[in-house]
């Protein structure tokens, strides 16, 4: 039972359309979560945190995928799957023909057929380069699924640093900031100090050996001498985008 049912269901007990005695009956019908015994699906996640379960396919087979999201549809009618690999695709478009494969985020949402969402505006997604996309449209796909539409800066790295000052009005029209970045991580500090908003940074695995997957880049985020500068693990697309959506709405 989502939010929304939630308040239906008091709102029913208020005018008299429902029983205190029924509506418990109800919510003692709505599981907080579902055994499948390599999985506990999560069913109150949406009501504490504002978004029903995410999947990380990374190391769970297809049948296993299939099964948590046939779960969280049934319940929330859409799911988001992150870290996608093309067996877990086919079988998630075997089971549901309304399947989006985001190739290039590496995710899968199912979402119902229904008229065009109207997306919150207010987060801008940089990236420094061409290489970062992979992370930084695994952000993108996840602020849209939870309801936010990024603007999307991409390119725009401190090696060419006209490029970035040529989107400052972008940046600055923002409530939050995602800044995608690998080799130095640079790209973060730079934003933070064109900006008054909240600055996520997210570092990426790009760059040569002694950037050592991503540390590099981690490190110059966490040492950002930006002070409105936070950050979220190596290659975490998904983490940066739930902070952001979450600095977003609560700046409504």
């Amino acid at each position: 039972m989502d939010a929304e049912a939630i308040r239906d269901l008091l709102k029913h007990v208020r005018e008299g359309r429902l029983s205190v005695a029924q509506a418990e009956r109800k919510l003692r019908a709505s599981p907080a979560f579902v055994d499948l015994g390599f999985a506990t699906v999560d069913h109150h996640r949406e009501l504490r945190q504002g978004h029903a379960e995410v999947i990380y396919a990374a190391g769970k087979t297809p049948r296993q995928v299939v099964a948590i999201a046939r779960q969280i549809v049934k319940r929330t009618g859409s799911v988001l799957v992150t870290r996608a690999d093309p067996v877990h695709v086919r079988a998630l478009r075997r089971a549901y023909a309304r399947a989006v494969h985001h190739k290039d985020a590496r995710a899968v949402t199912v979402q119902p057929a229904r008229k065009k969402r109207s997306l919150r505006p207010g987060i801008a997604l940089v990236a420094a380069g061409t290489a970062d996309l992979p992370v930084a449209e695994e952000a993108r796909v996840t602020c849209r699924f939870l309801g936010h539409e990024p603007e999307a800066v991409y390119d725009v790295g401190v090696a060419g640093l006209h490029r970035l000052l040529a989107r400052t009005d972008a940046l600055q029209r923002a409530r939050v900031v995602i800044a995608v970045a690998g080799m130095e991580g640079a790209l973060a500090s730079v934003v933070g100090g064109l900006v008054g908003a909240p600055v996520v940074g997210l570092p990426t695995s790009v760059g040569y050996g002694t950037g050592s997957g991503g540390l590099a880049a981690l490190l110059s985020m966490l040492n950002s001498c930006a002070a409105n500068v936070c950050c979220v693990n190596i290659d975490d697309g998904f983490g940066a985008a739930v902070v952001a959506c979450l600095i977003n709405r609560a700046s409504d």
